[in-house]
């Protein structure tokens, strides 16, 4: 590849994070209560609600969009296959928003610590079982 090629290629960008969901307007809501992101209204649909994160957004899926996907053969799947994070200011805001969470049906795995790769964090449970984590890169 010629180095005028490569500079020619387009950067890809993260966009979405879709999770699919038994109830996508609570789900939705629970993200928008803690976080404080905005629905995307424009992209609203009855299998589909967009949050604006700010830097990318946050897409929850209706169980009917297996089959428009067509992944209903997958729809079984187990386990936990993807971890939400969430950046935040300060260690005061990972403090702040953790029993925020909690107290709107989160459910606390690993209260907020400081990890071996300098970051200040809590590892949770949304409403639906899906894991999270609230962080602060520290300096």
């Amino acid at each position: 590849m010629t180095n005028s090629t490569a500079e020619s290629l387009d950067k890809a960008t993260l966009s979405y994070v879709n999770v699919f969901a038994q109830d996508i307007v609570a789900l939705s809501q629970f993200y928008i209560d803690v976080f404080g992101f905005t629905e995307i209204e424009k992209i609203r649909s009855p299998i589909f609600r967009g949050l604006d994160t700010g830097r990318s957004s946050l897409g929850f899926n209706a169980q009917d969009a297996y089959g428009l996907l067509e992944l209903s053969a997958f729809s079984e799947v187990s386990g936990i296959k993807f971890l939400l994070n969430i950046d935040v200011t300060s260690m005061a805001e990972v403090d702040r928003l953790t029993p925020k969470a909690v107290s709107l049906g989160a459910q606390l795995v690993k209260p907020p610590y400081k990890t071996y790769y300098n970051w200040y964090q809590a590892v949770l449970l949304d409403p639906e079982q899906n894991v999270f984590r609230i962080n602060h890169m520290l300096e």
